[in-house]
């Protein structure tokens, strides 16, 4: 598989800390605090770097270390905005904190009409699918008024409809008998262990907790799955695919998790 390009990696260092602001937190398991969007997060500092960084997961923040902007916070600060900073251009704070959920739902699309491209078995759908990324990449490259009156729902609904056709030609190349389709099934907390799930239909499952040490998972589609806290354990997902870096901080995995080689192996995962 292809590697992603960097334009769709986050890159703090050049964001404003847009996601510590313009998001809304809600105290849980994942933030220790409620927040309103718009408002900042009381660990942001005046560099907009996290004054907690270093432990956030022990400090009952995990949810900051799962989140991924897909580089939409560099593209709004540096790009949208010509490197204007909320606090020195308060005027443009509340369009700002506007804008970056929708260029962050643009760029999650182009990371998904990227992976589709580098898929071999959807080369019938290339063509469609440039076309789709194209236009996707305009529309994240638009002014802030044309972003903040953009239907994305619209949008996505057509990249959407692309990728389950496209998702249809991988899965199917998956040995054996076809999977019972498992979309949108509620698996939290199911014992999956060592099971045979090659080319599965997992999009939108809820697998929260799920037991998935030493699946077999190559050709598997993962959009909108929920991988919080599943165990991964010597799981093979080398060639799983819509797998995201968010889906995979989420679960907890080891040294012997067999990974896609466009993905990194989460820092927290136990070594062994």
């Amino acid at each position: 598989m292809a590697a992603m390009t960097t334009d769709l990696k986050a890159d703090c260092g050049n964001c404003f800390g847009l996601c510590c602001v313009a998001l809304p937190f809600s105290a849980s398991a994942d933030f220790a605090i409620d927040k309103d969007a718009g408002t900042p997060c009381r660990n942001l500092r005046d560099d907009f770097r996290c004054g907690i960084h270093a432990r956030l997961r022990q400090s009952g923040f995990p949810g900051c270390t799962v989140y991924d902007c897909f580089g939409a916070g560099q593209r709004v600060s540096q790009i949208t905005f010509g490197g204007r900073d909320w606090r020195q251009a308060p005027d443009a704070a509340g369009r700002m904190f506007a804008v970056f959920p929708v260029v962050r739902q643009l760029h999650e699309l182009l990371w998904y009409l990227d992976e589709a491209l580098a898929l071999h078995p959807a080369r019938s759908l290339h063509t469609d699918l440039r076309r789709l990324r194209d236009e996707t990449g305009k529309l994240a490259a638009g002014t802030p008024e044309q972003l903040a009156e953009l239907a994305v729902a619209a949008h996505r609904q057509q990249v959407n409809d692309l990728l389950l056709r496209t998702s249809e030609l991988v899965r199917v190349q998956a040995p054996g008998r076809p999977k019972k389709s498992r979309r949108g099934a509620d698996l939290i907390g199911a014992r999956l262990n060592g099971a045979d799930l090659r080319g599965a239909d997992l999009r939108g499952a809820c697998l929260i907790a799920a037991d998935l040490r030493g699946a077999d998972l190559r050709q598997a589609d993962f959009i909108g799955a929920d991988l919080r806290d599943a165990r991964l354990d010597g799981a093979d997902l080398t060639d799983a695919f819509f797998l995201t870096r968010m889906q995979l901080n989420a679960a907890r995995g080891d040294a012997a998790t067999r990974l896609p080689t466009a993905l990194e192996r989460p820092a927290h995962w136990t070594e062994r």
